[in-house]
């Protein structure tokens, strides 16, 4: 049996044991996956430590019940591994056992070190940690971790519950605090402020005045952030139940400018009201959606964040005189450019969203062959309601809204009938051509090969 080997260094942040008894915390065994049980029991009947820990126990104490559940322990990798047939290796920044039950994973991390044990498997960048697998004891481990709250770790020799840096009274203020100097945890890993602001969201907790100082300061450091993780890190802040309070936290933390710079920027703009409402409509009812179980897609998320800036600089493009059709396709695409700078949309969601976005001015256009067209794209229904979240824009809008909502439930020849006798708006006249086709890419004709003629034809293709 081998085990991770403390290093010599001993840990930078002070630490304080302090053991809670089965008898005084409130986690239950009950409300543990049966799987994360397993792997537990086996750990430490193979003698290492084992340890659920993180954001499990954290939940667990506040009365939750937790999705994921994390185990630390001192064996290796490869230890876990040999014990469980079902595991599998991953990660080179930071090297993880999953074992796997069924649709189950549980991540079984070991302790990491605090400081470098000349392995060369620590690596930091500008004071990014962009690689660790230096193992060490429990208690550097605990320093390792983010927030005092996060830095939990129930035994399963024992049942209690240890704390080393003082989360458990943390936990009991409601009170997120970072474990060691606030600006060197963020240098080491920027994405931890938007954690901060999610977490204190997501929980209803503080952040401590001094974890809250640094944001000013240090948040252009989202920009090194690798965009791909920035857009994890946004599901989790709006599609995880409490996205609209997580805006909220963002917006007034001052980070929102730094993940979504054109969308503060267009908060910040005269006329930033209606967009903030449409924003916080849109949130609301994606919190509602998830409570009660049902789908939703990043696509519509990122489109109402981006809406503000992409209609105000449509406006502009037209008022100089650009084509609607080209000022449409022209600006969705800059705003989804500029916008993956920071945070790397995927192009599925993209297209979705630009989908969303250039179905808009088509609303406008109830022509009988132009309805019709509209009620069978397949992105109808994603613009409907992105069409009625607009709705209180204008009074227009909201008849329109209503329009469209009517014209679903009615019959087609009833439709048809209304249609042919409706008398056309100013919006329905106005540029119709123009913008009509706007997500209507031209079709283009398949190329027909002209045959080789046969040798003994002759010159002429049409030779027999």
């Amino acid at each position: 049996m081998t085990q991770a080997v403390p290093t010599s260094n001993p840990p930078a942040v002070p630490v304080h044991l302090r053991i809670v008894p089965r008898e005084q915390h409130s986690i239950s065994r009950k409300n543990i996956s049966a799987a994360s049980l397993r792997v537990l029991y086996r750990l430490n009947e193979a003698g290492f430590a084992a340890h659920l820990v993180g954001g499990a126990v954290r939940d667990l104490l506040l009365g939750g019940r937790p999705k994921d559940f994390d185990i630390a322990t001192n064996a290796t990798p490869e230890d876990v591994k040999r014990l469980f047939r079902n595991c599998r290796l991953i990660g080179r920044r930071f090297r993880l056992a999953h074992v796997v039950f069924g649709n189950e994973i549980v991540e079984v991390a070991t302790f990491r070190g605090s400081s470098d044990d000349g392995s060369g498997d620590r690596h930091v960048v500008d004071g990014r940690i962009v690689r660790d697998n230096v193992y060490g004891s429990i208690e550097e481990d605990a320093v390792r971790r983010d927030f005092t709250v996060n830095a939990l770790y129930y035994d399963i020799a024992d049942f209690s519950v240890r704390d080393y840096v003082g989360g458990y009274e943390d936990l009991a203020r409601r009170e997120l605090r970072l474990i060691g100097d606030p600006v060197q945890r963020y240098r080491e890993d920027p994405v931890r402020m938007l954690r901060a602001v999610r977490l204190a969201a997501k929980l209803d907790f503080s952040i401590a005045p001094e974890a809250r100082a640094p944001f000013d300061e240090l948040g252009e450091l989202l920009l090194q952030a690798p965009p791909a993780r920035l857009f994890d890190e946004s599901l989790k802040l709006f599609l995880a139940g409490s996205g609209l309070k997580s805006f909220h936290a963002l917006d007034s933390s001052g980070l929102l400018a730094d993940v979504f710079p054109l969308t503060a920027r267009a908060l910040a703009f005269r006329g930033g009201g209606a967009f903030r409402a449409m924003i916080e409509r849109g949130l609301a009812g994606t919190d509602a959606r998830i409570a009660e179980g049902k789908s939703v897609t990043p696509a519509f998320l990122f489109a109402i964040l981006l809406w503000g800036p992409l209609r105000a600089q449509v406006d502009r493009e037209i008022a100089k005189g650009v084509d609607a059709t080209l000022a449409w396709q022209r600006v969705s695409q800059q705003v989804m450019t500029e916008q993956t700078r920071h945070v790397a949309i995927p192009r599925r969601f993209g297209v979705m969203m630009h989908e969303i976005w250039l179905l808009q001015p088509r609303f406008e256009l109830r022509q009988k062959k132009r309805v019709f067209r509209l009620l069978a794209h397949p992105r109808f229904r994603a613009a409907y309601d992105f069409l009625l979240l607009r709705a209180d824009e204008s009074p227009e809008l909201a008849q329109l809204g209503e329009w469209w909502t009517q014209a679903q439930t009615a019959g087609h020849d009833a439709l048809a009938a209304q249609l042919g006798t409706l008398v056309p708006t100013q919006a329905d006249a106005a540029d119709a051509e123009a913008v009509a086709d706007i997500t209507d890419a031209p079709k283009k004709r398949p190329r027909r090969r002209r045959r080789r003629p046969d040798a003994s034809a002759g010159a002429s293709p049409t030779a027999e």
